[in-house]
């Protein structure tokens, strides 16, 4: 996987001048129509938006104290030490609907390793400070005070996880796959497909410009649809 800081930075500066019905339409129109994350995963502030690869972490329910369990990375958070510029964290949170599976120091420490924010298919603790957080936008189903410690844990980093769909019932996420959020919803953009995306998103959104000037400028509705095939 390509983890060049500067070409993250430009393919996530090219994605937040979109929006996700845009590029969920292209998607679809390239066979892939279950790409979008369950419509319940939204941001904290709805002017928030997110783009960037994968950082995956996957959750499993787990009653063991902190002295029982074995993965040293998970247990020492080591594992922020391979977090990298630009990546989205996305957390898998295995069906799991009563607690907080990510809080506000879990994101200080993510984003100290250049992490643009955070997506959870499950909850969050301390939303009041994640919201006063500079530049860390936060996608999630829901907000919780539980704390997750002896209800889940963190079972594996930077592995394929499963998301929840909105279309299909789950949505199959590799590590650097393509994560583009905005208040509509989630999109999950496959590695391969990412710059065939962005290139077509970016026609498609210069269309829509001229189709809307246009209407604004007097032109009938119907003869501008006539023209650009697109509404």
């Amino acid at each position: 996987m390509d983890r060049d800081s500067a070409a993250i930075a430009a393919k996530a500066a090219r994605f937040n001048k979109l929006y996700t019905a845009a590029v969920y339409d292209i998607l679809d129109e390239m066979g892939l129509p279950h790409q979008c994350m369950d419509l319940d995963i939204r941001a904290l502030d709805r002017g928030m938006r997110i783009a960037g690869p994968a950082f995956t972490v996957a959750c499993t329910a787990d009653m063991r104290t902190d002295d029982e369990y074995d993965n040293e990375e998970v247990k020492t958070f080591t594992f922020f030490r391979r977090m990298y510029s630009g990546c989205v964290v996305l957390i898998s949170a295995a069906g799991e609907r009563k607690a907080g599976h990510w809080g506000e120091l879990m994101s200080t420490g993510a984003k100290s390793k250049g992490a643009v924010g955070v997506v959870v298919d499950g909850g969050i603790r301390d939303g009041n400070i994640l919201m006063g957080m500079e530049n860390w936008p936060v996608f999630t189903r829901y907000l919780s005070p539980i704390e997750s410690r002896q209800r889940t844990r963190i079972s594996g980093i930077e592995v394929p996880i499963a998301v929840t769909g909105t279309l299909t019932s789950q949505i199959r996420v590799d590590p650097g796959d393509w994560i583009f959020g905005d208040m509509d919803g989630v999109i999950v953009i496959p590695a391969d497909k990412v710059d065939a995306v962005l290139d077509r998103a970016e026609e498609i959104m210069g269309i829509e410009n001229r189709s809307r000037n246009e209407i604004r400028a007097g032109a009938d509705v119907a003869d501008v649809y006539a023209k650009y095939g697109r509404l």
